[in-house]
């Protein structure tokens, strides 16, 4: 029934980052003024809404603008794979991926699970199980970039299902989760109905004798409201009183036997369950290293169906990667302006020239014409598709600045005129020949 323990990978653990993560920042673009230049957060935040697990939701908020073309082109194909898979088989919902990690974490060192984090745990092996059969190749979706993490995909199946057979919800264990429990369970039944037979005969027989006709409970007793004036008729031990004073809830001597049964068989329960969790806990023990490697592939399949979807909803195509620091950009829209509405643009840039000056009138979509340049490139540089035509490519910038604001005149604002030839000063003195600058 157990499985292989196996071994996390290098960057995981309780706080630790993906080695995928800590990849894409050695070689991210670090010019954080130029992202919020360009509203490259605002891609983020769309991108985020479209993960489904907190741990790919952080995923997305990190991604940075790589400079390293194999991990620009590996991330772009992953991408691509992800978006031909979603219209060859349809969407997958991430769903029940939780941060199991301290929580397995704990189990190794020797503590038992709550209810919570075992079905946590079951959840994120089902999970695993529909993203293994999604992930199968066949003739319509053959072998591309994420088979290898479809394939790894351990469901754990027999520890699965105990997990599914053993806990209904977050608050039950079911009762042939041990064969100690189901008996302790049929136990319970048993004194409960004797219980609740006692006390319909004295409701029965002492119906005048009460406040109200009914049976309830008081510091984990059965009791009867019996009214104030008629307490020394019914022999019992008073655990409460109506807050008008008018009642008092006694608990019958001859229930009190049976209610004390009942209690030490509470606790027996207790025990039993607590006997399931830590032996469901050491099973997820022995399960740890496909439970914490599931976790890490789920999370990064996650995030990279969401930069699927993001390529969907923005029809969006990957870039081609250009050695020669050529930029041409086909039919570009800028993917944060209305689809209907947004004027596609032509865009070339290196070959017989480096340098591009955009005039126009004021409203004439330079600054548009700018950001669309700039984003773009950074999108791509992250491994996400660009909303531009076939055949579009860029280079693989070490940088990007950018100084973009309104027009301003030396008569209008000086301070502002000036704040502007300061930046771009900066920018000419830190820009390279692999650099992108827009002012």
């Amino acid at each position: 029934e157990g499985g292989p323990k196996g071994r996390v990978r290098e960057g995981e653990g309780e706080g630790g980052a993906f080695q995928a993560a800590e990849n894409m920042l050695l070689y991210s673009i670090m010019n954080e003024k130029a992202l919020h230049t360009l509203e490259y957060d605002k891609i983020l935040l769309r991108l985020e809404a479209l993960a489904g697990s907190e741990g790919a939701k952080a995923l997305c908020r990190d991604l940075r603008p790589m400079t390293d073309r194999e991990a620009i082109e590996k991330a772009l194909a992953e991408t691509t794979d992800a978006a031909a898979r979603l219209s060859a088989k349809g969407s997958l919902a991430f769903t029940g991926i939780a941060d199991i990690r301290a929580s397995v974490k704990r189990a190794e060192s020797g503590s038992s699970l709550s209810i919570t984090e075992l079905l946590r745990v079951q959840k994120l092996l089902a999970m695993a199980d529909r993203a293994k059969v999604y992930g199968k190749t066949d003739r319509d979706t053959p072998q591309d970039s994420l088979t290898e993490r479809f394939e790894a995909l351990e469901p754990a199946d027999a520890l699965r299902r105990e997990l599914e057979a053993d806990i209904l919800s977050e608050e039950e264990i079911a009762d042939n989760a041990s064969p100690g429990l189901a008996k302790v369970r049929r136990e319970l039944r048993t004194i409960s109905d004797r219980i609740h037979n006692e006390l319909n005969s004295l409701l029965l027989k002492n119906r005048d004798l009460l406040q109200d006709a009914v049976v309830t409970m008081r510091d984990g007793r059965y009791c009867l409201p019996v009214k104030a004036e008629n307490k020394s008729q019914i022999a019992g031990i008073v655990h409460d009183q109506s807050g008008s004073g008018k009642a008092l809830f006694i608990e019958p001597m001859s229930v009190v036997r049976l209610n004390n049964e009942w209690r030490e068989l509470e606790i027996r329960e207790q025990k039993e369950i607590e006997a399931v969790l830590a032996d469901l806990s050491g099973k997820v023990v022995s399960w740890s290293g496909a439970v914490m490697e599931d976790y890490r592939l789920l999370t990064e399949l996650d995030f990279i169906f969401a930069k699927a979807r993001l390529s969907r909803s923005d029809k969006g195509l990957a870039p081609e990667l250009d050695g020669d620091r050529l930029l041409e950009l086909r039919r570009a829209r800028h993917p944060l302006l209305d689809p209907k509405t947004v004027v596609p643009i032509d865009v070339k840039l290196g070959g017989d020239y480096d340098q591009l000056i955009i005039t126009g009138p004021n409203t004439g979509g330079k600054t548009v014409s700018l950001k669309t340049v700039g984003l773009l490139s950074l999108m791509g540089q992250s491994g996400l598709h660009i909303p531009a035509a076939l055949n579009s490519r860029i280079p693989v910038f070490k940088d990007i600045f950018a100084d973009i604001g309104d027009e301003q005149s030396i008569e209008q604002s000086l301070s502002t005129f000036s704040s502007h030839m300061k930046n771009i000063v900066e920018i000419l003195e830190m820009a390279d020949p692999d650099s992108l600058c827009l002012f």
